[in-house]
């Protein structure tokens, strides 16, 4: 009888909501030794990652690690992700989802802002010489889940399994099930100018009543919503991604934002949302809350599964299978869906049961 053949464990990904995280993008500083040193790291990073889960194990302490695609070349050589590409920035009419650094993303979570902020410490105080920060946000609960901007957030995300299916490679590459492609933008907010909106205005630009997070109807309901440009359709059934999103600010410097972060099994359903969004369905149909809120970073990740971060050892990768490795280009803004007219060309994305 064959072995029953091992399942990769997921990360985190598929966590419960909780009321504070960090998310920390860092770039690796370019010495050589550098590398092997992060990877003796990750090679103990689920260690780490316990020891101050321990604290109050309650309060659901958690860290999705994800890596860039030029860092994946450069810590673990090849084989890739089969669609792991840098961001590719969106341009419109002066809107602009940029393309910013990135090489590694720590998104901890927890139901405590002190045990973000120990592990957040303890990861700095373990690899601050081999990086350099490229961003950190702090990001909290607000209210009944609602952004800053007062509207519920996440209603749509998918639950259970479907949310497992949503944000986790499968067999469509095998060498990397288990893992999630993670795309995450901070976005900074006009409070004044969305503000001085009347509450109908800023409804029908989100796509739901503000108060009680009912979505408008389709009589009600501009084309240019929010809500509405992100529903992706293929075959009649929508595809969705898992977000966890989490509000920020800095009062006194009048700095009020969201930290998106989007988990998908491929990053081609988030980034066709960003088209929509930016250019618009069609072109000059973008969102309207673009009008009020300004991606200031964008960066793309892939997160292998917990399986693969677990057998990384601190030798170098195959610097022969590293050259020969065919590089995933990001898509062009023309080239998103090309497969076939109105579709992504995803083909099945069947989940890890027979369907």
């Amino acid at each position: 009888m064959d072995a029953p053949k091992e399942v990769a464990l997921a990360q985190s990904v598929v966590a419960p909501l909780t009321r504070a995280a960090i998310f920390l993008v860092v770039c690796i500083r370019p010495e050589q030794d550098n590398y092997a040193a992060l990877r003796s790291f990750f090679a103990d990073f689920s260690g780490l990652v316990r020891a101050v889960e321990f604290r109050d194990l309650e309060a659901g302490l958690t860290c999705v690690v994800g890596f860039g695609s030029d860092a994946w070349d450069k810590l673990f050589g090849s084989p890739r992700p089969a669609e792991l590409h840098p961001f590719q920035e969106i341009r419109s009419a002066g809107r602009h989802a940029v393309s910013t650094p990135g090489d590694i993303l720590f998104h901890i979570r927890a139901k405590r802002a002190d045990l973000c902020f120990e592990l957040a410490t303890q990861i700095m105080n373990s690899i601050g010489d081999a990086i350099s920060v490229a961003d950190e946000v702090h990001g909290f609960r607000y209210f009944d889940d609602r952004d800053v901007i007062g509207f519920v957030d996440g209603t749509e995300n998918p639950r259970g399994g479907a949310a497992e299916d949503t944000a986790i490679v499968g067999d469509e590459d095998p060498a990397f099930a288990g893992g999630s492609y993670v795309i995450v933008q901070k976005y900074l907010h006009d409070m004044k100018g969305w503000n001085a909106l009347p509450v109908e205005t800023q409804e029908r630009i989100i796509g739901r009543k503000k108060l009680s997070d009912v979505e408008l109807n389709d009589a009600e309901k501009p084309p240019y919503a929010h809500n509405a440009l992100n529903v992706i359709e293929e075959n009649g059934k929508e595809l969705k991604i898992l977000r966890d999103n989490m509000p920020f600010g800095r009062p006194g410097h009048g700095e009020f934002g969201t930290y998106f972060i989007g988990y998908s099994r491929t990053p081609r359903i988030t980034e066709t949302m960003l088209q929509n969004m930016f250019v618009g369905r069609p072109p000059g149909n973008y969102d309207r809350l673009l009008d009020f809120s300004r991606a200031v970073t964008g960066t793309l990740f892939f997160a292998p599964s917990s399986t693969f971060l677990d057998s990384i050892s601190g030798d170098p990768p195959n610097s022969t299978a590293i050259a020969a490795s065919p590089k995933s280009d990001a898509p062009s803004a023309s080239t998103l869906g090309d497969a076939s007219p109105g579709t992504l060309g995803l083909g099945s994305l069947k989940g890890h049961k027979d369907e």
